[in-house]
């Protein structure tokens, strides 16, 4: 199950250390991901706070240190559910770090975060157009919120990530088809089978039948 990431805004509070913004939204039809777009439902979210151990880091990287950490649902990273989606907050740590990121986003050298995530279950929609829409149904874990310099870098992966599901679509529909010509086969010889049990029982009951007549 392949790790995923996605772009979000995030800002902070002027004069303080506080930051927030949204992991994701719900029912919002992503920008173009490469060849789809993508929607989030409500239900998406389920347990999977209670379920995951999700760090806030600079720039999806965990060597430098954490901004903030949620274990599972507790921590200093406050992940809240409401009507919009999944708003995260936490107070940026008096560290390196801490004020590197402030010095950033007071400057506005960093503008939106990404979230890094996997599903367990999806549904995938082909448009008039020829492109899709994947609507997310489960997540299966969330990893980090973290606020990053280029979101547009997530745009590889993505496009990655399709040509996998392109190629699962392709090895699906052999696999449909082997299924159904075993099924063929395989009735085919059931019902040749009968045929020969038939003939076998019809033979044998007219042999016993001519040996009863008396000529």
């Amino acid at each position: 199950m392949e790790k995923e990431v996605r772009s979000i805004e995030i800002r902070t509070l002027e004069d303080s250390r506080t930051v927030e913004g949204y992991a994701l939204v719900f029912n919002s039809l992503s920008k173009d991901l490469g060849s789809f777009r993508e929607v989030i439902l409500p239900e998406a979210i389920g347990d999977v706070i209670e379920r995951s151990d999700i760090m806030a880091l600079l720039n999806h990287d965990s060597s430098r240190g954490i901004l903030a950490r949620s274990r599972f649902g507790k921590g200093s990273l406050s992940l809240e559910v409401d009507e919009k989606g999944l708003r995260y907050r936490f107070e940026a740590p008096q560290t390196a770090l801490g004020d590197e990121l402030l010095c950033y986003l007071k400057r506005g050298d960093i503008t939106s975060s990404s979230f890094a995530f996997t599903v367990s279950e999806d549904m995938w929609t082909k448009e008039s157009d020829g492109n899709y829409t994947r609507t997310i149904k489960k997540f299966d874990r969330l990893f980090d919120v973290s606020p990053v310099f280029e979101p547009a870098y997530a745009e590889t992966s993505v496009c990655a990530r399709f040509e996998e599901i392109k190629e699962e679509e392709r090895l699906a529909a052999e696999q449909a088809m082997k299924e159904a010509e075993e099924r063929a086969a395989q009735e085919a010889a059931e019902a040749k089978a009968k045929l020969e049990e038939y003939y076998t029982n019809l033979k044998e009951e007219n042999k016993n039948y001519l040996e009863e007549i008396d000529f």
